[in-house]
């Protein structure tokens, strides 16, 4: 049966989750996600190619980095994930500029278990003051293993895209004029956006939208608050993109976190 836990503390988030059936939607975080394969086998699409992370795989994934997710076979899979706002991670490592790894899959035990010891304490709802030193110990194997500062930013159009798309979360899709504003066609901005971003503007807003939708039931743990605020039809609209990126309904969510 397809499980998924989450618990969030010292401003970051575990997630437990066990997967046989469930499939994830093609989708991105804003925080770095940072996770260990317990069982079984992760296969997901990253960049255009094909990842597959077996037993004490350490899973990386970049702010923005598009991907989707399953269990590689009928066996099912078992992992933890961390998801760090990146604020957060620059904070710890002290570097202004977002940083990047280089490598989307790692066998590294020192860097396992620092990430294990971390996720279990969130996940067992310890204080924060032990998972913000069990933070900095992980950061210091992430230092010695896989970060980048070879960084390739957004484009001027893209990130002004992406400004736009984020000021009108809660109306619907402007594509018109969003392609006006930048004096683009439409389907050459499509094209460029996806190129850049591995998603279309219409995955990313609404991706956007669910992202913003979880931020503010963490924040007033009022859902229905966040289905008007974010422009989603109703709450069975929010729940359905909901569960596609986080295995979970909005609803199970905020009972997890409480």
């Amino acid at each position: 049966m397809d499980k998924f836990i989450y618990k969030k503390s010292a401003g970051i988030t575990a997630l437990s989750a066990s997967i046989t059936d469930f499939k994830y939607k093609k989708h991105s975080h804003k925080e770095y996600a940072i996770g260990v394969t317990l069982r079984g086998i992760q296969q997901y699409n990253l960049n255009g190619s094909l990842q597959l992370s077996y037993q004490n795989g350490v899973m990386l994934f970049n702010p923005e980095q598009a991907h989707d997710g399953r269990a590689h076979d009928e066996q099912g899979l078992d992992y933890v994930m961390l998801y760090i706002e990146p604020q957060l991670l620059l904070e710890v490592i002290e570097k202004k500029d977002i940083v990047r790894f280089s490598t989307p899959i790692v066998y590294d035990y020192r860097l396992e278990q620092r990430i294990l010891s971390l996720s279990n304490a969130i996940l067992s709802e310890k204080d924060d003051a032990l998972c913000s030193e069990l933070l900095l110990s992980l950061t210091d194997s992430l230092i010695q293993t896989n970060l980048s500062t070879d960084y390739k930013k957004d484009n001027a159009l893209i990130r002004k895209a992406k400004d736009m798309l984020h000021t009108n979360l809660e109306n619907v899709l402007k594509l018109d004029e969003i392609c006006k504003e930048l004096n683009l066609s439409k389907f050459k901005f499509i094209r460029s956006f996806k190129a850049h971003t591995g998603i279309s503007p219409y995955q990313y807003f609404l991706n956007c939208k669910i992202e913003r939708a979880k931020q503010l039931i963490e924040k007033n743990g009022d859902i229905y608050s966040a289905v008007a605020e974010c422009g989603f039809v109703d709450l069975t609209h929010l729940n359905k993109h909901f569960k596609s990126v986080y295995g979970t309904t909005a609803f199970e969510y905020i009972s997890h976190l409480n």
